[in-house]
């Protein structure tokens, strides 16, 4: 059974005007994802901010999050590292809070083989009980999970169930597919540009960036197509793709926070290293998100 099938937003982690964890205003987000048709919350994910949340933060962030969904809908734990004993460490506390999923990213800087991610995964994944979703994005890791590392781990370990790809090749997802055909496998697009053809592929939904501003148009996109409405679901990603663009203009989630300060939210600051958006960027981000029907704060109407 699928952790869950859809649009899960990879929610955004919003800050005080002194930097701390605004939590009530996390509360007020998640309401509006899940009035708005979200299937899922992906909590300190990468554009959560995780990397510069203390290990504090990151578990009362989960916490508070499974808490306030109430089962609702799932909600799918970040708790990867680039430290084996910190991810089983994470992870078994995200279990112990309530977590249905856990997310865990291939470890960033160590630059592991193909056989020590195979180690790495099983070692976090057997020491909980609930389902994990691998998370392949070389672009961050530096190192790539091969399809057929993906398959070996979905075949021998029993709660790794799914991958979010986010390696933006297409015929890699063609080959995860094909490799884990007849095992109970899901694939995630970890790419909002590529929704529509990772389901071409079988796939069961994203986790998304874009969601955060526009969760029911995204969950659209993937229940139009899931209900056979290809062409319609089509559209709706190619109207996207403009501000999807946008959001990408800057390293996530620089943007969809700026987004989310247009749209009144007040999310606050990001944390360093990160920055905040260019001018020219956040002109063009405001731009594309008129366009696409989303207006910043007082130009509502």
């Amino acid at each position: 059974m699928s952790v869950f099938t859809g649009a899960g937003v990879a929610i955004i982690t919003p800050m005080t005007v002194t930097g701390e964890v605004n939590y009530p205003k996390l509360g007020e987000i998640l309401e509006y994802q899940i009035a708005n048709g979200t299937d899922a919350i992906i909590i300190c994910g990468t554009t959560g901010e995780a990397s510069t949340l203390s290990h504090e933060e990151h578990l009362e962030a989960i916490r508070y999050t499974v808490e306030k969904v109430a089962g609702r809908i799932p909600v799918i734990a970040g708790t990867g590292s680039n430290c084996t004993e910190t991810a089983v460490y994470l992870s078994q506390e995200a279990e112990k809070f309530g977590a249905d999923a856990l997310l865990l990213v291939s470890p960033y800087y160590n630059k592991a083989t193909q056989k020590g991610l195979i180690a790495h995964f099983t070692t976090v994944a057997e020491s909980v009980d609930i389902p994990v979703i691998l998370y392949n994005i070389q672009g961050r890791t530096g190192v790539n999970i091969a399809p057929e590392t993906i398959a070996y781990l979905a075949e021998n370990v029993k709660n790794i169930v799914g991958v979010k790809e986010a390696s933006g090749n297409i015929s890699q997802v063609a080959k995860i597919a094909k490799l884990t055909e007849g095992l109970d496998f899901d694939i995630y697009s970890g790419n909002d540009d590529q929704i529509v053809p990772l389901l071409s592929l079988g796939g069961k939904g994203v986790i998304s960036v874009l969601s955060n501003i526009a969760p029911r148009e995204t969950h659209d996109i993937v229940a139009k197509y899931l209900e056979g409405d290809v062409k319609g679901s089509l559209e709706l990603q190619l109207k996207a793709l403009p501000l999807i663009d946008s959001l990408f203009c800057e390293v996530n989630p620089i943007p969809v926070k700026a987004a989310m300060n247009l749209l009144g939210w007040e999310v606050g600051p990001l944390r360093l290293p990160l920055t905040e958006m260019e001018e020219a960027h956040q002109e063009r981000l405001k731009a594309d998100m008129e366009a696409f029907g989303i207006k910043a704060k007082g130009e509502q109407g």
